[in-house]
């Protein structure tokens, strides 16, 4: 029985985001025994744990803002000379892939692949740019790019996007499936009984754009008090988020929940899934949200590829509240039927986890051969 080939998979942190789920995802459904997924990470992480038991190793140097921008590409470079028998290389870090794959080139890997899963970047001015620096460093030393979207493609890629694979953000999509009974017990395990229930899944950051989803929301349940709003998820921006939801006097109506493990499951105890951020690759959540048949108002700033055809999305513009609020209402008042299977959609779209495992799976074992 020949070993397993090993690639490895650089990420700041394996915690719940939308590329760590997939990486995750892809993980679970990848035949294990020809491919061995191992990390560089910089921070523990929430799936650090089932890694370990999956078989995978975790390497950890430290992150950027820690030690700065010499010590940083030092400690790749070393990391890199010592790790030099890795075939494959998949750096899922946008931008700052640029300064990972030209260490990992410049130490002897033999195949590089940068992978976007974003249209747009994090922090100020001074961030953007050295991420845009970078970012210079992708085309020269990737063999391979890949996206989540061709709008991820074009973001990170520019004139070469077209180059870029699509590698599509997977589900499992049978634990999605509505089940009524999951939907009693998860509702009064929070606390909801006959509530309109608006969720939200996404960590507290700029991008996903909280502010507006809190202000939205407190003109809602003015004229349908009878509903809360669930957000799950952490980050930099959920104490600003919990002030503001206090400023609106809107605390008795709004659940924080935290990171969980258990969306597929409080998917079903939503009645409407808002998400307006600012700019997205292609949200995983979205995908999820309508395997488990629930009526998504999404900004359309996020590309329309996200929609499966399976009538549950509506592209609104972040510039008119009053338009989500509206929208909100007739979906209370429309009483959507959830017990048809989105299943088939999501398949035939290309969004059956198993079928995207499977062509990496394919790809990574033709370039080791």
């Amino acid at each position: 029985m020949s070993k397993p080939i090993r690639v490895l998979h650089v990420v700041v942190n394996m915690n719940r985001g939308g590329a760590e789920t997939l990486i995750m995802n892809l993980y679970r459904n990848i035949d294990r025994s020809k491919v061995q997924f191992d990390f560089l990470t910089c921070r523990e992480g929430v799936f650090d744990q089932e890694i370990k038991e999956l078989g995978g190793t975790i390497h950890r140097i430290p992150y950027i803002n820690e030690v700065g921008h010499f010590r940083y590409l030092k400690s790749l470079n070393y990391f890199f000379s010592k790790h030099n028998d890795y075939t494959i290389v998949h750096s899922h870090l946008n931008r700052m892939s640029g300064f990972v794959v030209r260490a990992a080139k410049k130490n002897g890997i033999k195949y590089c692949i940068s992978h976007s899963h974003n249209t747009g970047g994090e922090g100020g001015i001074l961030a953007k740019g050295y991420k845009w620096y970078s970012g210079l460093f992708i085309p020269s030393n990737s063999d391979y790019t890949f996206a989540c979207s061709r709008a991820a493609a074009k973001w990170l890629y520019g004139k070469k996007s077209n180059e870029a694979q699509l590698l599509n953000n997977g589900i499992e999509p049978e634990m999605f499936l509505y089940q009524p009974d999951v939907r009693r017990i998860k509702r009064k395990e929070i606390g909801i009984s006959g509530q309109f229930v608006i969720g939200h899944v996404g960590r507290f950051t700029k991008q996903k754009n909280h502010r507006f989803l809190i202000e939205i929301f407190a003109e809602f349940v003015k004229r349908n008090p009878n509903s809360t709003l669930i957000l799950c998820g952490d980050g930099v921006l959920r104490n600003d988020t919990e002030k503001r939801v206090k400023e609106l006097n809107i605390q008795d109506k709004v659940k924080f929940l935290g990171v969980r493990s258990d969306i597929h499951q409080l998917l079903q105890a939503f009645d409407i899934f808002l998400f307006p951020s600012l700019h997205e690759g292609l949200p995983v959540t979205l995908i999820e949200a309508q395997a488990a048949g629930i009526p998504c108002l999404i900004s359309n700033e996020i590309t329309p590829e996200v929609d499966l055809g399976v009538d549950l999305m509506k592209f609104l513009k972040l510039t008119k509240k009053y338009l989500w609020v509206a929208e909100m209402e007739k979906i209370m008042a429309q009483k959507i039927n959830r017990d048809t299977p989105k299943l088939k959609m999501v398949r035939e779209r290309g969004y059956d986890i198993k079928n995207t495992a499977k062509s990496l799976q394919d790809f990574y074992l033709a370039k080791s051969r």
